[in-house]
């Protein structure tokens, strides 16, 4: 399957979001030469272990306008690729001043509206959030305490877990209310998307 047709069968995205894409992919596996963008046995395939695997989130979201925030964004995944495909008002997070420059040229590259945060997590501040995703950044009751601060009883989250996520979520039974649904990833037979609703501490 050509990559167009891999983005058509996960998101039914155009052809202008594919070439907007493409052009990011370009720009980090240059960048990726001299700074640590994602794990180096990933880049051979980062189309589908990134872009894909980001977009596969698309189907989920029933407003793109609404407010979101991606945690500990690194090289954009998902936040910014959301953002390209649509998600009109996102807001990335991340703490590394490199990866912070690398998004900036993205944005400015794929002329993409977003929002981008050089701060930790727990020190960002934004109001009236509604979805807030993340991708490989900590573990589940980790998130759900720095997301214990953005969340009403409105917000949906989405996290990208692995094979592991059953035991996350009875670790974050501890100390959390909420209600979960779990989707099998696309991209990753051991992957699982989380899909987090009506968080609150115990």
């Amino acid at each position: 399957m050509d990559e167009f047709k891999d983005l058509q069968t996960v998101a039914g995205v155009s052809r202008e979001t594919y070439e907007r894409l493409k052009a990011y992919q370009d720009l980090l596996l240059k960048w990726q030469t001299k700074i640590n963008l994602i794990g180096p046995d990933t880049v051979s395939d980062s189309w589908h272990r990134h872009f894909i695997d980001s977009l596969q989130l698309l189907p989920y979201i029933n407003d793109l306008n609404a407010r979101a925030v991606d945690f500990g964004t690194g090289a954009g995944f998902p936040g910014m690729v959301l953002a390209i495909a649509g998600a009109g008002d996102m807001h990335l997070i991340e703490s590394d001043m490199k990866k912070v420059m690398f998004l900036r040229e993205v944005a400015r590259i794929t002329n993409t509206k977003v929002t981008i945060h050089h701060q930790r997590i727990e020190r960002a501040s934004i109001q009236n959030v509604s979805i807030i995703y993340s991708r490989a950044c900590s573990s589940l009751s980790e998130l759900f305490s720095y997301a214990s601060t953005y969340v009403s009883r409105e917000t949906i989250c989405y996290f990208h877990k692995g094979k592991n996520y059953s035991k996350e979520i009875l670790d974050a039974n501890g100390d959390w209310l909420f209600d979960y649904t779990s989707y099998p990833s696309v991209t990753d037979a051991q992957g699982t998307l989380v899909k987090v609703e009506h968080l609150s501490p115990k």
